[in-house]
């Protein structure tokens, strides 16, 4: 009799742990989760920790709220220029309400993706289509960004999804705008060069011509200070030499004369032509005189 209660205890703790695990289910921090009751929703957990249910009548499904990234397929769009450019975008979502989330789009993540995606197409479409070329790759880049992240998260809140960031990660003109784009841009780079080159000739010939005008006053001025001082050495040495004439002039004209026959006499193939009684002699006939 014993050992059947000892049994019976066995399989009544069996059963009750049994239906403990049937009945028990947790939640994490990465999860929200629904609980079905015969397909209807009974409830929704949205915090981590450890729940019950009823076994067999209810079921649970689980939703996970980590931020996903869904990257989109490459897309042509045409700019208020009328030229094509290729997009390649990118957005950064989550789920917030596990509720309409599943209500909105089945709890399917492609299906959310999808509409997502035709969000941000429009969008770009949009966007695009009122900016130029300029606009879309460069100048105003990141208000577009902005603005579809706007959009998407109004679009994505009706399915319980939060749109945390939409990033373009390349705008590209199609290879043939391309290949024209270029080379409309090479001649716009060599005729700035062609510019610039202009403006350094010219600038080069203004600085030549200031740098002679230069050279001449400086060469000006000098010849003006080293006739200037000439001068005064000429009258200085034209003071002297009268002051010197003055104290004894004939010794003066003797050496003036001796500087003459000197400076006649230098080579011997010299011929001079004199009178005799010539008073360039006078000196060599009469050293005495006086």
């Amino acid at each position: 009799m014993s050992q059947s209660k000892s049994s019976l205890f066995i399989v009544a703790g069996l059963a009750v742990l049994l239906l403990l695990s049937l009945s028990a289910f947790t939640v994490d921090q990465r999860q929200n989760a629904i609980v079905f009751q015969l397909g209807k929703i009974v409830s929704v957990k949205t915090n981590p920790g450890l729940y019950f249910k009823v076994p067999v009548l209810q079921n649970v499904r689980y939703f996970d709220t980590r931020i996903r990234t869904f990257d989109s397929m490459p897309e042509r769009f045409i700019t208020s220029e009328k030229k094509n450019v290729i997009v390649d975008s990118f957005v950064k979502w989550r789920v917030v309400d596990p509720l309409q989330y599943y209500v909105s789009v089945g709890g399917d993540e492609r299906q959310a993706e999808v509409r997502l995606a035709q969000t941000i197409n429009d969008s770009l479409r949009a966007e695009f289509g009122k900016r130029t070329v300029h606009d879309v790759i460069s100048g105003e880049r990141d208000k577009i960004m902005s603005i579809l992240r706007t959009k998407a998260d109004s679009d994505a809140e009706k399915m319980g999804v939060k749109v945390l960031d939409v990033r373009l990660k390349r705008v590209d003109l199609a290879p043939a705008i391309s290949e024209s784009v270029y080379r409309r841009m090479e001649a716009e780079r060599k005729r700035v060069a062609n510019e610039l080159r202009a403006e350094g000739a010219a600038d080069a010939e203004k600085i030549r011509a200031d740098a002679d005008r230069q050279r001449e006053i400086i060469i000006a001025e000098a010849y003006r200070q080293a006739q200037k001082i000439k001068g005064a050495g000429d009258a200085k040495a034209a003071a002297i030499y009268a002051k010197a004439y003055r104290r004894n002039p004939e010794f003066y004209s003797f050496y003036r004369s001796l500087e003459a026959y000197r400076n006649s006499f230098k080579n011997k193939s010299d011929l001079m032509v004199l009178a005799p009684n010539s008073d360039f002699f006078k000196y060599m006939k009469n050293p005495n005189v006086k």
